[in-house]
């Protein structure tokens, strides 16, 4: 791994699991969630971004399940632009509760971050990704645009929740029609 991406991973994680220290109340989590379901490719639709994704223009979340339970997970986006540099992360998801809607992200050793699947439509087209803190958030999708309806409803969704919805920004996503993907699937 590049030195300088195993230092900016780590400095964030650590500031990550800093924030889950602080005694905050859980923010809400789908009551059940199928992981195989789940599983595949999310385009981010908007989020309050972490320092490394604050100019990410096409991202894509991806996870794959694990024969041994983890979600192998492969997070990549287009930096500054949509012809900017291409950055990839693989951090490993671990479901930490029966209902699979509460997992640890682990971008390096022996740092978790907090992953709760606050929002799941029925039809595993749109989610939201929360923390109990509120510092992050990720709306993501099957598609790389959903209806103006949809989002604003999500908004809402995430207010009631405590969060401060005038910090999430939409991550810019612009596709080929004929593939939705860059260069096939991550």
């Amino acid at each position: 791994m590049n030195r300088s991406i195993l230092l900016v991973t780590l400095a964030a994680m650590l500031g990550l699991a800093g924030c889950q220290s602080l005694p905050v109340s859980p923010i809400r989590t789908e009551t059940s969630v199928d992981l195989n379901r789940f599983m595949g490719d999310w385009y981010v639709i908007a989020n309050i971004p972490t320092f490394i994704e604050k100019g990410a223009y096409n991202a894509v979340e991806s996870y794959r399940l694990t024969p041994d339970g983890k979600v192998a997970t492969h997070f990549r986006f287009r930096d500054g632009g949509f012809d900017g540099p291409l950055k990839v992360y693989q951090p490993t998801g671990y479901v930490r509760h029966e209902n699979n809607a509460v997992w640890g992200m682990q971008f390096i050793w022996p740092f978790k971050s907090e992953y709760r699947i606050v929002y799941l439509d029925d039809d595993y087209t749109q989610t939201v990704i929360g923390r109990s803190k509120r510092d992050y958030v990720w709306i993501m999708a099957r598609t790389p645009q959903i209806p103006e309806a949809d989002y604003q409803r999500l908004l809402d969704l995430l207010e009631r929740e405590g969060y401060d919805t005038d910090r999430v920004r939409r991550v810019p996503q612009q596709w080929p029609e004929e593939s939705g993907r860059e260069s096939g699937p991550a």
